[in-house]
C-alpha cells in the first residue's frame, strides 16, 4: 500500500461495534480508533480475520461520502 499501512500492529486495539450494527447478528462492523495515526475496520463475526487500517484522513473522507449519500446504490 502506498501510505504504508500495510503491515500494522493492531494488537493493542480497543475495539467498537457500530452504533448502526444490529443486535441479531446482521452487518457487524467493529472500529478501533484509539492507535496513533490508525483508524481500524473488522468483521465482528471475524475478529481473527482480515481488518483494514486508514489514515484519519482517508477514514474522515470516508465518513463523509457515507453521511453524503456518495455510496448508495439506489
Amino acid at each position: 500500500m502506498e501510505n504504508g499501512l500495510s503491515m500494522v500492529d493492531l494488537s493493542g486495539a480497543e475495539w467498537k461495534k457500530s452504533s448502526r450494527s444490529g443486535e441479531s447478528g446482521g452487518n457487524c462492523v467493529e472500529v478501533a480508533g484509539n492507535l496513533p495515526g490508525i483508524i481500524a475496520v473488522r468483521d465482528s463475526k471475524n475478529p481473527t480475520g482480515p481488518s483494514l487500517a486508514f489514515t484519519p484522513c482517508e477514514w474522515e473522507t470516508f465518513v463523509k461520502g457515507v453521511k453524503s449519500g456518495s455510496f448508495d446504490l439506489i
